[in-house]
């Protein structure tokens, strides 16, 4: 037990310029700056999310041309047979 609270209570040596406070992700400044500089979106190439996200539009689509010809079909049917 007198592990655990030395180890909660413990204070680093060395502390550095401080954005979130103690506890926080980023202690140091400087590579706070370097972020907020250097904040740009990079070129994506992976490219295999896309090519999935384009097959399943392409397939929707796809099905969605087959049921509006199905459709098409049973409702011409439809007319033809109620003209005799």
């Amino acid at each position: 037990m007198l592990r655990v609270l030395l180890n909660f209570l413990h204070r680093p040596a060395v502390r550095s310029g401080r954005v979130h406070g103690a506890r926080g992700p980023i202690r140091n400044s400087q590579f706070v700056s370097f972020l907020v500089q250097n904040n740009r979106r990079s070129l994506d190439t992976n490219f295999h999310d896309t090519v999935l996200r384009s097959r399943r539009l392409a397939r929707q689509a796809l099905y969605l041309l087959v049921g509006t010809g199905c459709a098409w079909v049973l409702l011409e049917s439809a007319r033809a047979l109620s003209t005799f």
